[in-house]
Formats: C-alpha cells, structure tokens, sequence
C-alpha cells in the first residue's frame, strides 16, 4: 500500500473502533484478498492508538477469519471469498462443455447489471481508476504482452464491479472472476491467440469503459452483452477448429507411409 487508507478513530480510541473500520474496508472491496497490512508502527501512527490497543483488534480480527498473521511476513487479508465451489464439483463441472455455456450466460446478466449501476454510480476516484487500467490495457496490446492483457482483462471486469457500489454484487463477481483467471470454464489463451480476437476484444473493452465515462447505462448494457456473445462464439470457434485439426492430423498420420 502506497498511500494510507486508515482514518483515526474517535476519542474514544477502542479496538472496536479499528475492527469497525478494517471490517469496512474489506466489505467495501477496498482491502483486498492478500492486501498486506501495514506494519505495526505505521498502523498505530494512522489509526492514532496505542500498539497494545492495535494489538488487541488485529487479533479480533484475525478470530473472525478476516486477518492472517504470517510469522515474520506481516498482517494479511484473508481468503475472506473463498472457493465458490468444492474440489468434487470443479472436477465434475470442468469436464462438461454446457457449464462453459451458462457460466458466460451468468456472466452476461451479472456483469450487465455491474456495468449499468457503474455507469450511473462511478464516481470521479472511480473514473480515474478505469481510465488507469484501460491505458494499461492497450499499452500491453501494443507491446504484445499477452500475460499482462490477460491480467488486466479481469482487473478491468473487477473493477466494474467496484464501481457499481453494491457490496453484494461486487463480491460475488470477485468470486466469479476468480474461475476466471483460473480459467476453469475456458482457456483464455486460446480466445486471446485466436486471428484478429485481440483487437475486438480491446475494441469491447473501450466500448464498455466508454459507455461508463458517458454514464451511458444503457449503452453499458450493450456492451457487455456483445463482450460476452463475442466471447462465447469465439470459444465455439475456436473448439470446432481444434476438432478439425485433429481429425485432420488422424488421417495424415493413417495415410502416409512410415
């Protein structure tokens, strides 16, 4: 963390008044899974207490299973999403092609809604912050860092959330784009190499920012939607070819003679 984020507490100077806010900031998705808190002294500098007192909610805090305490490594948010699903239903799920299907089917009611009350509730810091990560995104487009496109492609989506301010909706994204980036339903890489996907796919992602600069939620909507439609019929695409190749590689290697 570069810049504090911790307010002083009242008078009062309480471990409640800590726990309170660090509980805050992580439903309101400003702390993150895996955030490093700040060190003991700096904590107590921000928050205007006394270390016992620091002490005294970190370890709260921690019995909520909302902190963990690495031993000489810090304080850290803790996996507070968790797995949406059980290792068993992964498996089971992972291994049928109409789950790929419905998962982008949610994703395009859920994050339409996301991008709708983004483009009415953003605010100025919000603004900011899309803006940062677009130019991000096309600075990795045009340096052909597929890695980092990919990355930004779900902080971008995340981000929207954030922006929506409905603290039920955003995580339940953040528990969405956790499947994500595992690419549990789909290989992303495969979409992202496809001929010509990685421009339209930059071309979408304006599209959808653009709209929720202008606090177009309608056209928001839009976007999103053919985002998505884009993304399924690629993956449709791209699954059929791959199935041509190997039929076609089953007769090469029938045919010609060892």
């Amino acid at each position: 963390m570069t810049r504090p984020i911790f307010a002083r507490v009242p008078s009062s100077r309480t471990a409640d008044d800590i726990i309170g806010q660090i509980e805050m900031l992580i439903l309101e998705g400003v702390l993150r899974v895996g955030d490093r808190l700040p060190g003991e002294r700096e904590l107590s500098v921000q928050f205007d207490v006394s270390r016992p007192i620091l002490r005294s909610a970190l370890k709260a805090l921690e019995g909520k299973g909302l902190l963990i305490t690495r031993h000489g490594g810090g304080t850290f948010v803790a996996d507070v999403i968790g797995e949406v699903f059980s290792k068993p239903m992964m498996d089971l799920i992972s291994s049928h092609r109409r789950a790929a299907a419905d998962y982008l089917e949610y994703r395009r009611e859920v994050e339409s809604i996301a991008a709708d009350y983004a483009a009415r509730r953003a605010t100025d810091d919000d603004r900011l912050l899309l803006r940062h990560i677009m130019t991000a995104m096309e600075q990795a487009y045009q340096t052909d860092d597929f890695e980092r496109e990919a990355e930004l492609d779900v902080e971008l989506h995340n981000a929207i959330g954030e922006c929506a301010h409905n603290i039920i909706l955003l995580h339940t994204l953040r528990s969405c784009y956790r499947l994500l980036a595992d690419d549990v339903f789909y290989n992303r890489s495969v979409i992202y190499r496809f001929p010509g996907a990685r421009v339209k796919l930059l071309d979408q992602h304006r599209a959808i920012f653009d709209a929720i600069m202008a606090s177009d939620p309608a056209g928001a909507r839009i976007a999103v939607s053919e985002h998505i439609d884009f993304i399924a019929q690629a993956q449709s695409d791209a699954t059929r070819d791959r199935a041509r190749q190997d039929i076609s590689r089953l007769r090469r290697n029938q045919r010609e003679p060892e």
